[in-house]
């Protein structure tokens, strides 16, 4: 590893610049305009997507790596908090300010303006730089007939490739896993308060920060610069991994101690310039099955038989019951619809303006709060429907739905898997969808999570919050289907279970009625979840929404000693050098 020493935090330098002083230093880097730091301009970025909120004393946009570099060396040389934040689509509030309860000023920093990629041996790898989403990965991989780690889900929502590696996400891909990589390029401070850029990309780019930077940013290295290391690129292991399907384990969860190194679950505890990941073969030929079925078993003996004795894995099996069905057809079909007509990449903008709507109606109190919101859901109830009636009539007859997309070989397995199984049923059966169905299908099961929030403003006066958990459970769970005692039932007005069936991996979100304390639902949910051998959060990233185990804690002590990069996650010290928090084996916010 190599450091370069550049500045001390406070107690080992000068002290902190007036904060006048200092906004002007980063104006004079990345220029007046992207230095935001009124409450109105800064709510997009110091909001959560789905939870939580604080305050920063300014959101940076820097729109390249070298003044990337150059706002970090200010922030740390005057002792700010640095927050890095990609596109701020995470649901656990990972990326944003928590409250108001820092012992420094905080900034974010927003990476989405940096957007170069580089392809690297004709696609099969690429260097992705902080502000590239799956959408735009997606789109410079398809002439070369290849595909990023996610190719649909997170990418609707225009997440970062970067946030997708940091927080350890996981994907709907069977055989792709959780996002990984050992190969980043990142700038972290050391116990000594020595802020430092790591080059462990594995392509030789210069000997100091701003050589490295400037390189990288204009695209100057070949391939003889280019090291081919044994270091992973993506998790090699997961399709071996997850056919396991005797094991007491989860087949991935976000503080999976196998998957922590470096970028890797990260979580903002280092800021990330550039990763190094494969790409994966698209697949050519592809069938989409839709099953339902009113027997959760039938699904549960599907998954086994598929994931242990057939010769290729399917390339994606994604859940939804009946109850998350109808709230994402109702409360999710304008972003079917505009996602349908526009397509992913213009989402970033609609969402820039929704805040500057929403921003509006804050500032004039005759306006409803989310007035947005509330302004799409009137136009898209007027729309006619916009699912197949092959999807309604599977609705109306079936509770449980799973989608499972084939490739090559895999089709005719499945195909005739499926009609020796469901033939005869009468309380199950399958189609094969034609590619509209196909489409339709997992739009719309994609649509649900945004569905939930939708529900949660419209019926503000009736609704307190959302329980939102992100689950794994082990590998060998045949009872997946969720009893709740009658003392959580009487809180919730609705049920939404949905997720990525084979690694079993499920979203529940729950919506809480008024009168009853969301927060101890939560408690209650993650009990039992214990119990049930669970692990959480799955996919999205501890955030301020849950305790940190203690594998995860350890990943950003050793990254974060003096507690710089967003401290407070995962209910962690938010003090200069954890202050009141000892990192240790016996730590108790560390447990869940």
């Amino acid at each position: 590893m190599s450091e370069f020493v550049t500045s001390k935090i406070p107690g080992t330098g000068p002290l902190p610049a007036a904060d006048s002083v200092f906004l002007e230093e980063l104006r004079g880097i990345v220029g007046t305009k992207h230095v935001l730091t009124t409450v109105s301009a800064s709510r997009r970025y110091t909001s959560g997507y789905r939870y939580g909120q604080g305050k920063a004393l300014a959101v940076v946009r820097p729109k390249s790596l070298m003044q990337m570099w150059r706002v970090l060396e200010t922030c740390i040389r005057a002792g700010k908090i640095v927050i890095p934040q990609a596109a701020n689509t995470g649901l656990t509030g990972g990326s944003t300010p928590f409250g108001n309860d820092y012992d420094r000023d905080v900034v974010v920093i927003n990476t989405m303006r940096i957007k170069t990629l580089h392809l690297i041996d004709h696609g099969k790898q690429v260097v992705c730089l902080p502000g590239v989403t799956l959408d735009e990965l997606e789109k410079a991989l398809k002439p070369h007939g290849r595909e990023p780690h996610s190719v649909i889900g997170s990418s609707c929502l225009g997440a970062s490739v970067h946030g997708g590696i940091a927080n350890n996400s996981g994907g709907s891909l069977i055989h792709r896993g959780p996002a990984y990589t050992e190969l980043a390029l990142f700038a972290k401070v050391d116990e000594q308060g020595a802020l430092g850029l790591v080059n462990h990309l594995g392509i030789e780019l210069g000997a100091s920060p701003e050589e490295i930077l400037r390189r990288l940013d204009r695209g100057e290295f070949g391939d003889v610069d280019i090291s081919a290391d044994d270091r992973a690129a993506s998790d090699r292991d997961y399709a071996v991994h997850i056919r396991d399907i005797e094991a007491s384990t989860p087949a991935r969860f976000n503080g999976d101690p196998r998957r922590l190194y470096e970028a890797s679950g990260s979580s903002g505890r280092i800021l990330i310039f550039a990763v190094r990941l494969d790409t994966f073969e698209a697949e050519k030929n592809t069938r989409v099955f839709y099953i339902g079925t009113n027997d959760p078993e039938d699904l549960t003996d599907l998954r086994r038989t598929m994931l242990s004795s057939f010769r290729t894995l399917p390339i994606a099996a994604e859940y939804i019951h009946r109850d998350a069905y109808d709230i994402a057809e109702r409360y999710g079909k304008d972003t079917f619809l505009l996602i349908k007509w526009l397509g992913t990449s213009r989402l970033p903008s609609l969402f820039a303006a929704k805040s500057r709507i929403d921003d509006l109606a804050g500032r004039l109190r005759f306006l409803p709060a989310n007035l947005s919101d509330r302004l799409l859901q009137a136009v898209s109830h007027i729309l006619p429907s916009h699912l197949p009636k092959t999807m309604g009539d599977y609705r109306n007859r079936f509770e449980h739905h799973l989608l499972i997309k084939a490739g090559g070989d895999c089709i005719g397995e499945t195909r005739d898997y499926l009609q020796k199984r469901f033939c005869s049923a009468a309380h199950a059966a399958f189609f094969e969808c034609d590619p509209t169905e196909a489409s339709a299908a997992f739009l719309h099961r994609f649509a649900v999570a945004g569905a939930a929030v939708r529900y949660r403003i419209v019926h503000a006066r009736e609704v307190s919050d959302i329980v939102a958990l992100d689950i794994a459970l082990p590998r060998n769970t045949t009872q997946w289907v969720e009893t709740l005692p009658a003392s959580i039932e009487r809180d919730i007005r609705k049920k939404l279970y949905y997720g990525h069936f084979f690694c079993h991996v499920f979203h529940q979100d729950y919506i809480i009625g008024k009168n009853a304390d969301w927060q101890q639902v939560e408690h209650q949910m993650l009990a039992i979840l214990h119990q049930r051998g669970a692990k959480y959060p799955a996919e999205h990233n501890v955030g301020h929404l849950y305790k940190a185990e203690r594998a995860v804690v350890s990943h950003y002590h050793e990254l974060d000693p003096c507690n710089c990069f967003n401290p407070g996650i995962g209910s962690t010290s938010k003090l200069l050098r954890w202050r009141n928090m000892p990192v240790s084996s016996n730590t108790p916010h560390a447990i869940n």
